[in-house]
C-alpha cells in the first residue's frame, strides 16, 4: 500500500482529505505525527502555498505528499480574502472572526452582489526536490448568505449557499458535502492523476 503524508494541521481539513481517500488503497499519515512542523504560507496564489506546504513535509519525512491550499474569494470584495482567507481577520484568526468580518463587509451589499466561490488547490509530490508536481485546482460556484445555516463544515461553509441546493454548506452531511466541493473535485481530479504505484 502506498504511503503518503498530508501536509496539513487543520483537523477540518485531515478529515475531510482521510474520507476522500479512505477507499484509494493509499494509506495517509498527517504530518503532525511525523513531527512536520508547518511553513509559513508565503505564496501569492492557492497552488503555491500549496506547493510550499506539500514540499516541506515530504523533505522532512521522505515521503510522498498531498496538500491543499484553499479559501473563498467574494465577488463584492474583488476576490477577497482569496489566499488569506484563513487569516482574514488577522495572524491568529478563528474561523468565528473571519466569519464576523465578512459579515460586517457584506452587510450592505446587495444580494445579486453576493457571488463567491470556494477554490481547492491539491498538489501531489514525490519529494521534497520534486520539480513536476501534479496539480489540480477546482472551483464550488456558490453565493453568501445574509444569515448563517448549519452546523456541519467549517471556515465559511455556514454562509456559503450552493444554489442548486438552496443550502449552505454546513447543512450539508459529510459524504454530500465531499461530493460536490472544490476540495473533493480536487482531490478526486488528484487521484485519477497519480503515477500507478
Amino acid at each position: 500500500m502506498r504511503r503518503l503524508v498530508l501536509a496539513t494541521d487543520n483537523r477540518f481539513k485531515l478529515r475531510e482529505m482521510a474520507e476522500l481517500l479512505a477507499s484509494s488503497g493509499i494509506e495517509v499519515v498527517p504530518q503532525a505525527s511525523l513531527g512536520v512542523r508547518p511553513i509559513a504560507e508565503t505564496g501569492v496564489s492557492f497552488v503555491e502555498n500549496a506547493l510550499l506546504k506539500a514540499r516541506n513535509a515530504a523533505a522532512c519525512t521522505g515521503l510522498a505528499a498531498i496538500a491543499d491550499d484553499s479559501g473563498i474569494e467574494v465577488e463584492a470584495l474583488g476576490g477577497r480574502p482569496g489566499v488569506h482567507s484563513a487569516r482574514y481577520a488577522g495572524p491568529q484568526a478563528t474561523d468565528e472572526d473571519n466569519l464576523r468580518l465578512l459579515e460586517r463587509e457584506l452587510a450592505e451589499v446587495p444580494d445579486e452582489r453576493r457571488g463567491a466561490r470556494y477554490i481547492c488547490a491539491m498538489v501531489y509530490v514525490e519529494s521534497g526536490a520534486d520539480d513536476q508536481p501534479i496539480v489540480c485546482e477546482r472551483p464550488w460556484i456558490g453565493r453568501i448568505a445574509r444569515e448563517r445555516r448549519g452546523t456541519q463544515g467549517f471556515g465559511y461553509d455556514p454562509v456559503f449557499v450552493v444554489p442548486q441546493l438552496g443550502l449552505t454548506a454546513a447543512q450539508l452531511d459529510p459524504e454530500r458535502k465531499n461530493a460536490l466541493s472544490h476540495r473533493g473535485q480536487a482531490m478526486r481530479a488528484l487521484l485519477a492523476a497519480l503515477p500507478r504505484a
